[in-house]
């Protein structure tokens, strides 16, 4: 990444250019003609012919001066962190709202909408425990992973641990989504995000203790040292606080729509870096522990580890913006609602994908025509059986699958086994279900016999 110019101090370039700043202020906005929220080291590179360039950005920051709200979380040297909302955070807000809504919203999360919904995307919390992963540096397949949360086999290197461990933490997020942020919630997604892994003085649950950390840049480059760890209890007590206290326009609090709050909540986890290990992902489980506590449950499927993974200095870049000029999150808040664009894009596309595939899946139940409906999980896992005669399944593969409960597992395997789909065997203490390789000529004669 190459270094970031940063750009003079708004009082020094107002003292220096003085009434041209106001005058420049009649051009020169908030974003630029493309709807650009640009950064000094951005702005610095475009032509603006006939204009002092130092004179045209004290323009631009004096417009976002106007239009930005102060917060009450503060930098390490005591300055305020304060937001400028674009009309393209508004936007991408807008699209949150209509994809939570379409899904069936908050509302429906009992409803028989929500559960198929849900049953067609499991699969994507998979999906960002390994990209979440994969963007800390583990090697692990998707595969592998895939196969290996699936079976919930135990995982067999520090790489498949940490994509255990960002599974079960995704889980715990979801767990925990009704409870107030506390010291103690992020210690524990912190110490889920890091248990068993080989990590020296990781420490899980454990806030650092001493200032022998930084963010490194190319090289040996130091692009943020975080604040001091005898400052980390009451720096987190405020995180805690701002999370937890009502930011809804009413009876004067301030307004900050939830989806903002959750993306401030992940950067702080980042600058604050309160852990010697999993500060990344305790940041990215914030983001999704506050966006399913504030009724938007798509995003328990929604993988933005994945992107964040293909631009890893983009993502740093946001971070480093953000330090740079005077503690502006907009730099951060805009990149991470571009992912979040671009990841409800990918989601859709993957959920079209699976709707059509279960509309195909109910045609070929109806047409089996058996005396028993089926409802669209045993449909599923029927149709799964079929295409893989020989297959052992287990009851605890099922509560996996499915998010049911055993007895309820246990239940489906055991009609399946009274209509010689599957054969029972016994192995220890313990019974498997083996997909019969006659089960499909068994079905047909039930429904002949009808």
């Amino acid at each position: 990444m190459a270094k970031v110019h940063k750009p003079v101090d708004f009082n020094v370039l107002l003292n220096q250019y003085g009434m041209e700043v106001f005058d420049l202020a009649r051009v020169f906005k908030a974003v630029d003609d493309k709807g650009r929220y640009l950064h000094w080291d951005e702005f610095r590179r475009y032509p603006s012919q006939g204009v002092a360039k130092e004179a045209a950005w004290a323009a631009i920051k004096l417009a976002r001066a106007c239009g930005s709200k102060s917060l009450e979380l503060r930098s390490e040297c005591g300055s305020p962190f304060f937001l400028y909302t674009t009309d393209f955070c508004d936007a991408v807000i807008h699209a949150i709202e209509q994809l939570t809504s379409r899904l069936g919203g908050a509302a429906a999360s009992s409803a028989h909408y929500r559960d198929n919904a849900k049953y067609l995307v499991d699969a994507l919390m998979m999906e960002e425990a390994i990209s979440s992963a994969q963007l800390e540096g583990a090697s692990t397949t998707r595969k592998i992973a895939k196969d290996m949360l699936a079976k919930e086999r135990a995982p067999l290197n520090d790489d498949e641990r940490m994509i255990l461990n960002n599974y079960q933490l995704m889980k715990h997020a979801k767990f925990n989504k009704d409870e107030s942020l506390s010291i103690a919630l992020i210690c524990e997604f912190q110490s889920i995000a890091t248990a068993g892994v080989d990590e020296e003085d990781a420490r899980p649950g454990h806030i650092r203790e001493d200032d022998g950390i930084f963010v490194g840049g190319p090289g040996d480059e130091v692009v943020h040292q975080p604040p001091h760890a005898s400052l980390l209890p009451a720096r987190l007590e405020a995180l805690c606080q701002f999370a937890n206290e009502r930011h809804d326009g009413q009876e004067g609090r301030p307004f900050i729509h939830p989806v903002i709050k959750a993306i401030i909540l992940h950067f702080m986890m980042g600058y604050e870096h309160p852990f010697r290990d999993g500060n990344g992902r305790t940041a990215r489980c914030l983001f999704y522990w506050f966006m399913l506590k504030s009724g938007y449950w798509p995003f328990e499927y929604i993988s933005i580890s994945a992107l964040l993974k293909e631009a890893p200095m983009q993502y740093g870049r946001s971070y480093i913006y953000t330090q740079t000029d005077a503690f502006d999150l907009t730099y951060f808040v805009i990149y991470q609602l571009r992912v979040v664009e671009r990841a409800m894009s990918a989601f859709m596309r993957h959920f079209e994908s699976k709707r059509l595939e279960a509309l195909e899946l109910m045609t070929w139940v109806q047409a089996l025509q058996l005396s028993d409906g089926l409802n669209y999980r045993q449909g599923h896992f029927l149709k799964k059986v079929l295409q893989h005669p020989g297959r052992i399944f287990t009851p605890k593969e099922l509560t996996h699958d499915y998010d049911i409960s055993e007895n309820t597992a246990r239940n489906d395997l055991e009609k399946w086994v009274s209509m010689k789909v599957l054969l029972k065997v016994q192995e220890g203490k313990a019974f498997l279900y083996i997909a019969r390789e006659d089960a499909e000529a068994h079905l047909k004669k039930i429904a002949g016999a009808r």
